[in-house]
């Protein structure tokens, strides 16, 4: 694990969006500013708990067909969260148990549970990166990165639930080409994105509350429209079903069936040419 030492203290008083996430899956993670944050935004929008969990399906789903259909056997996943059972590396290496798995994130307590993310296969490896997606550099620029995983081969990228907490200042776009570039032709983007474009004034108005919620407690949400989320696609060959929503992703048996019109995340898988 690089740059461990370089994390800064937790902080307790502010909430964070990795223990909020935590908070929503029933997760035990997270501190007093983190409960007092997440279950104001649950009450403004209950919504938010169905698109976590499946946002987590959704993963799962993404790398089970990416390792055993698409023959992918290295993984890197941005903004990893808390470690949460099973963690990709897991689903990886239950279809492929030399898969390689690179995690990063920048909240200092997912260092403290990165021991959880590193209990990898015999014949594989994985590695966690304290780094922040704003400054993509490092993370290509990783020893760790490096020495874990071939960029000459295929690569499945996930940003799985963290553009929306990209404001436009900081350039997602460009934030995303930088980690896409250096990538093999045959790689990935596995990406999820909170949405924008509501179907009624009632839960547009109760989202408009919960970014406030995060905006009081230090976190920028951005919540974009289908349209504004495709272009994070552009230049790549989007699988089947094509930019979609999270629940509605390739379901399969296990996948919670949820009303129509349930509000979860835009979500897409897609390949470099």
């Amino acid at each position: 694990m690089s740059d461990q030492h370089s994390a800064p203290p937790i902080g307790t008083t502010q909430p964070h969006a990795a223990r909020m996430y935590d908070y929503y899956l029933g997760g035990k993670t997270h501190y007093e500013a983190d409960v007092e944050a997440a279950e104001a935004v649950i009450a403004q929008l209950p919504e938010i708990v169905t698109a976590a969990r499946a946002n987590r399906h959704f993963m799962g789903r993404v790398t089970r067909t990416l390792a055993a259909e698409h023959g992918v056997r290295q993984f890197l996943d941005v903004g990893t969260g808390i470690p949460t059972e099973p963690n990709l590396h897991q689903i990886a290496q239950s279809v492929a148990p030399e898969a390689r798995v690179v995690y990063t994130d920048n909240d200092p307590i997912v260092l403290q549970y990165a021991h959880a993310l590193l209990h990898s296969t015999p014949q594989g490896r994985t590695a966690y990166l304290h780094a922040d997606v704003t400054r993509p550099g490092t993370i290509l620029a990783s020893a760790d990165l490096r020495e874990t995983l071939d960029l000459s081969r295929p690569v499945a990228l996930s940003v799985n639930a963290l553009l929306h907490f990209v404001p436009d200042e900081q350039d997602p776009h460009e934030i995303l080409r930088t980690l896409l570039e250096p990538l093999a032709p045959g790689s990935f983007l596995c990406l999820t994105h909170g949405v924008a474009d509501l179907p009624d004034a009632d839960i547009s108005h109760r989202v408009g509350e919960a970014v406030e919620i995060y905006r009081r407690g230090g976190t920028a949400l951005v919540p974009r429209t289908r349209e504004q989320v495709a272009r994070f696609f552009a230049g790549l060959e989007l699988l089947e079903p094509g930019l979609t929503q999270a629940h509605l992703w390739r379901p399969d048996a296990t996948t919670e069936r949820l009303p129509e019109g349930t509000l979860t995340l835009h979500a897409g898988v897609a390949r470099k040419p």
